[in-house]
């Protein structure tokens, strides 16, 4: 057991709940919930506030998601029961060859997953780390087959954000700074994140300005007025196309207009008395449902309460036997900077949604013609070959995001997700735990200290009882750490929940999340 010697950050802060009848969009900045909340005042539904919200995400926190990036979703219809998983996960481009990515020796500097270093990084950074972006396809494809607004109504709060620019505060200097020597060497992202050669800094004597975004809001027009296809296959496929084929990856127009994202049915478990629908195989659900089985099978019994030291020692040694079979027989894949939102509706209908760039901006490259930041979900896969997720032409990597839905007899319960790569599955596992297990509210499970145990030492937040942290220590190596904004620590979750046969509804986000929100169509 260690203990930190010093913390960065030495605040408590709380971030409670919202209730309300009406719909909820629980988000990782409050400017794009209100832009789902919008859509859910315009009689649009969960779906399409969804959609909107992660849009408007692309805009607001760049270095998180975007359209040049990847995700999931699982969105359930109050009214039928029925769950969907839209799957727009990420795609090597055809002609993609393994060789190019040879290894380096050594462990990747900075690398999320612990990966084996790749000559020149190209997995990670540049023009060949990108895969097939889906996120157009497939929140147009959710929009339009789930929701009840257009794809150009969803479209319009982003649009206006992103016509107004980037705003500039102290978080978006941090995050542009912490990739600003790789932005750097890319001439359109210096030129748009780096004025005069420095990271963009808001102003230390009058109200933050903004940042103008070059042609993003230009090329989310125009998806508005030629839909979503456009991005694959028209006007706007042609320019990214061959921006793409300018900076030397090999994803084609025939890549773009090949791909297509789907509705497929979600991985589904039951865990006492309640379902849980995950995103499919290639996202986090296997692990969480591994973890939750064993926590069962450790902690049979439990009276409804709060979870205490014995509680999370099994937590911990669930989660550190899930993520030993995830790493043997699946691959490490997992997500980096991601964005995850939880939406519920006055109807009742919820959607739990993932979306990323992968690492911090992605491959921090900004395409010239559309001012789109790409994805480096080449760094999902694993380098060396004959491996589970190793590299390969047309194939879908491992990815460790998770949203999930909860119904009871059919009918939807909770929305629930995480940002934070391996993190993610702590966060899910633990919070539905809680939940399930000891019926916690959102408020009381997400101001609950939690663990992470997704390396072979358990981080510990220092805000959980010593005798708990002790019981935990006694069968983990472990590591006391602060739950702080940065560098952080632990999965930063949202969910929501709508209270059986009352029809009332809240929201959550991460307390330490600073500008995360829970907006409300009564705000």
């Amino acid at each position: 057991m260690t203990n930190p010697t010093w913390q960065t950050e030495t605040w408590r802060v709380t971030k409670p709940a919202r209730t309300s009848r009406r719909g909820l969009v629980a988000c990782q900045h409050r400017l794009a919930a209100m832009a789902g909340v919008e859509l859910l005042r315009a009689g649009g539904n969960a779906v399409d506030a969804a959609a909107a919200a992660a849009f408007a995400m692309g805009v607001v926190e760049p270095w998180m998601s975007g359209i040049g990036g990847v995700g999931f979703m699982v969105a359930a219809e109050a009214r039928t029961g029925k769950v969907t998983f839209v799957d727009f996960g990420p795609v090597a481009p055809a002609g993609l060859d393994p060789a190019r990515y040879p290894l380096a020796g050594g462990t990747a500097t900075g690398s999320i997953f612990g990966w084996p270093a790749v000559e020149g990084a190209r997995n990670d950074r540049g023009y060949e780390a990108s895969t097939v972006p889906g996120a157009v396809d497939g929140l147009g494809l959710a929009v339009e087959s789930l929701g009840r607004k257009s794809l150009a109504e969803v479209l319009a709060p982003a649009i206006r954000l992103a016509e107004a620019g980037l705003p500039l505060d102290w978080q978006s200097s941090l995050a542009i700074s912490l990739a600003a020597a790789d932005l750097a060497k890319d001439p359109t992202a210096a030129s748009t994140y780096l004025p005069g050669g420095l990271p963009a800094v808001p102003p230390s004597d009058r109200p933050a300005g903004s940042l103008p975004l070059g042609n993003l809001a230009g090329s989310l027009k125009r998806i508005a007025a030629a839909g979503r296809r456009d991005f694959y296959e028209g006007d706007l496929a042609a320019g990214i196309a061959k921006d793409l084929a300018a900076g030397g990856s090999v994803i084609t127009a025939a890549d773009l207009a090949g791909y297509h994202a789907e509705l497929r049915e979600p991985l589904t478990h039951d865990y006492k008395g309640v379902r849980l629908h995950f995103a499919g195989s290639l996202s986090g659900g296997p692990t969480v449902i591994q973890a939750l089985d064993d926590i069962g099978r450790r902690l049979p019994d439990l009276p409804l309460g709060r979870p205490d030291g014995s509680s999370f020692r099994a937590y911990a040694e669930a989660l550190r036997g899930a993520h030993e079979t995830r790493l043997a027989t699946l691959g490490a894949g997992a997500s980096g900077n991601t964005t995850h939102l939880s939406v519920v509706d006055r109807d009742g209908n919820m959607v739990a949604l993932t979306v990323t760039l992968l690492a911090r901006f992605g491959a921090r490259i900004v395409l010239p013609s559309s001012g789109i930041l790409m994805n480096n979900a080449i760094n999902w896969f694993d380098p060396r070959p004959g491996r589970p997720n190793s590299l390969a032409p047309g194939r879908r990597p491992l990815a460790n995001m998770c949203p999930m839905v909860a119904t009871r007899d059919g009918v939807p319960w909770v929305a629930l997700g995480a940002c934070g790569g391996r993190k993610i599955l702590s966060a899910v596992t633990q919070l539905t735990s809680m939940l399930v297990d000891y019926g916690l509210s959102l408020d009381s499970a997400f101001a609950t200290p939690r663990l992470d145990a997704s390396a072979e030492t358990v981080l510990v937040d220092d805000a959980m009882d010593p005798d708990w942290i002790e019981q935990i220590g006694a069968a983990q190596p472990i590591q006391i750490v602060p739950d702080q904004v940065y560098p952080s620590h632990f999965a930063v979750p949202s969910a929501v929940m709508r209270a059986t046969g009352t029809g009332i509804n809240s929201g959550a986000t991460h307390p330490r999340s600073a500008v995360a929100a829970v907006v409300s169509e009564e705000d």
